[in-house]
C-alpha cells in the first residue's frame, strides 16, 4: 500500500510536468509559426493570408511524416493508451517522440487534438513508475490508466474530465480504490501544471438559460445527435486502422495535409484543434441568428471532413476537441431550425448541449464527454436538466446503433460458417457426378 501511495504521488507528478510541457511546446510553435503573441489560434487565422495557411499545412505533413517515418523503421510503432492500459509496455522515450510529433503539427494547423499527447506521456510515464515500485498488474493497470487521465487533466487544467476519463473511457470501473487514485493523479497533476488558481475559460459563452422550447428540442435532437456522433466515431476508427505506416507516408501525408490546406483558404475554422470552429459557432449564434445556419453548416461538413482526412493521411492525435466542434456545430444548427418552429430556446445552451452529447456518444463516455464541455466552457449549471435528457437520448441512440451493427456482423460471420462447411462438401459430389 505504500509503494503504491508512492507510485501514485510520483504519477500525478510526472503527469503535471508531461501537460505542462506540452502545453508550452504547443504554445511556442504557434508563437513562432502564427505570430500568436497571446490568444488562442482563431485569432490569427482570421487575420494570416491564405496562402501562408496553405504552405504552412503542407510543412506540417512534411514533418510529422519524415518523424512518423523514422519512429516506424527504427523500432516498434506508437503503443495506445488502450493498449497500456491493457497490459502493453510503452517504451517511454519513443513515447514522448511520438507526442512531440502530434503537439508540433496540431500547433501547425493539423485538424486534430493535442490531448492525445499528454495522454500517453503520462501512460507510459506511469507504467515506468509502475515497474520501477514492482507493483502489481492490477494497480499498474489502475495507475497507467489514471496517468493518461491525468495528462489530459494537466494540459487544459480539467482535473474533473481526467477522472472521468480514466475510470469510464479506460478502467470502465469505478471501484474505490481506482476512484481514490484518479482523484489523487488528476489533483496532482492540475495543481503542477496550473497552480492553485482556476485557469482561464477555453470557449467562452454567453450566460445559458433553460426553457420549455430548450426541454424539447434537447428530448427531440439528443437521440439524433448521439446517432451522428456514433458514426463520426466510427469513421474515425476506420481511418486510424487505415492509415499508413510505411514510406507511403511521405507522399501520403503532405498530400492530405495540403487538401486540408487548400479548404482552409475558403474555411479557415477548421484548422487547429477545433477551437476555432467551436468559438466561431458560438459567436455565429449569440450573435447573427438564423442568418448564421448556411455558415454552421459549412463548418460542420469542414471540420468533419478535414479531421477524417488528416487520420487517414497518417496523423495521429485526439478527436475530442474536433468532436465537440462538430456537437457544437450540429446543436447550433438544430436549435437554429428549432427556433424558427418554436421561438425561445437559448440558442447558446444548443451549442453546449449539442457539443456534450456528441462528444460523449463518438468516444463512448457520456460522463466523461459532459464533464469536458462542463470543465472547458465554464458553464452548464443553468442547463442540467435539458442536458441530461439530451445526452441520455444521446447514448442511447448510440448504444442502438452500435449493437445493431454488432448483431449484423455476428449474423454475417454465422452465415459464412454455415456455408463453409456446406461448399466442402458439394464439390466431392459434384465432381463424382
Amino acid at each position: 500500500l505504500r509503494r503504491f501511495a508512492a507510485a501514485v504521488v510520483l504519477a500525478g507528478i510526472t503527469a503535471g510536468v508531461t501537460g505542462w510541457a506540452c502545453a508550452h511546446l504547443l504554445h511556442t510553435v504557434e508563437h513562432f509559426v502564427w505570430s500568436i503573441s497571446e490568444g488562442h489560434l482563431v485569432t490569427a487565422l482570421e487575420t494570416v493570408p491564405w496562402w501562408r495557411r496553405f504552405l504552412t499545412l503542407a510543412a506540417a505533413g512534411v514533418i510529422g511524416a519524415v518523424s512518423w517515418v523514422l519512429l516506424h523503421r527504427t523500432g516498434p510503432g506508437p503503443v495506445s493508451t488502450e493498449q497500456a492500459v491493457a497490459g502493453r509496455r510503452m517504451p517511454v522515450l519513443r513515447t514522448i517522440w511520438h507526442a512531440a510529433t502530434q503537439i508540433i503539427i496540431i500547433a501547425m494547423g493539423a485538424s486534430l487534438g493535442r490531448e492525445v499527447a499528454p495522454r500517453e506521456a503520462g501512460a507510459a510515464l506511469s507504467g515506468w513508475i509502475s515497474d520501477r515500485f514492482g507493483l502489481n498488474e492490477e494497480d499498474r493497470r489502475i495507475l497507467v490508466a489514471c496517468g493518461a487521465g491525468a495528462g489530459l487533466a494537466a494540459v487544459y487544467g480539467i482535473p474533473l474530465s481526467g477522472i472521468f476519463f480514466a475510470l469510464e473511457a479506460l478502467l470502465a470501473t469505478f471501484s474505490k480504490r481506482s476512484l481514490a487514485s484518479a482523484l489523487a493523479v488528476s489533483g496532482i497533476a492540475v495543481f503542477v501544471s496550473t497552480g492553485w488558481a482556476r485557469p482561464e475559460v477555453y470557449y467562452r459563452m454567453p450566460e445559458l438559460v433553460s426553457s420549455p422550447a430548450l426541454v424539447a428540442w434537447a428530448v427531440l435532437c439528443g437521440p439524433a445527435i448521439g446517432l451522428a456522433g456514433a458514426l463520426f466515431g466510427e469513421a474515425v476508427t476506420r481511418a486510424e486502422q487505415k492509415r499508413p505506416t510505411t514510406t507511403r507516408l511521405l507522399w501520403v501525408m503532405p498530400l492530405g495535409f495540403a487538401v486540408v490546406g487548400a479548404v482552409s483558404i475558403w474555411v479557415p475554422w477548421v484548422l487547429g484543434n477545433g477551437h476555432p470552429v467551436t468559438q466561431t459557432v458560438t459567436n455565429q449564434v449569440a450573435e447573427v441568428g438564423p442568418q448564421a445556419l448556411g455558415l454552421i453548416v459549412l463548418l460542420l461538413v469542414a471540420k468533419a471532413v478535414t479531421t477524417l482526412i488528416t487520420v487517414r493521411a497518417g496523423a495521429w492525435g485526439g478527436t475530442l476537441n474536433p468532436g465537440i466542434a462538430l456537437g457544437a456545430a450540429l446543436g447550433g444548427m438544430t436549435g437554429l431550425v428549432w427556433s424558427l418552429i418554436w421561438p425561445g430556446s437559448n440558442l447558446v445552451a444548443c451549442v453546449f448541449i449539442g457539443a456534450a452529447a456528441f462528444l460523449g456518444a463518438s468516444i463512448k463516455a457520456p460522463l466523461t464527454g459532459f464533464a469536458l464541455v462542463l470543465e472547458l466552457t465554464h458553464s452548464g449549471a443553468t442547463v442540467l436538466v435539458p442536458t441530461a435528457l439530451a445526452i441520455a437520448g444521446a447514448t442511447a441512440a448510440a448504444s442502438w446503433w452500435r449493437n445493431r451493427a454488432k448483431e449484423h456482423d455476428e449474423n454475417n460471420d454465422e452465415e459464412e460458417e454455415e456455408t463453409g462447411p456446406v461448399a466442402l462438401t458439394t464439390g466431392p459430389v459434384e465432381k463424382a457426378n
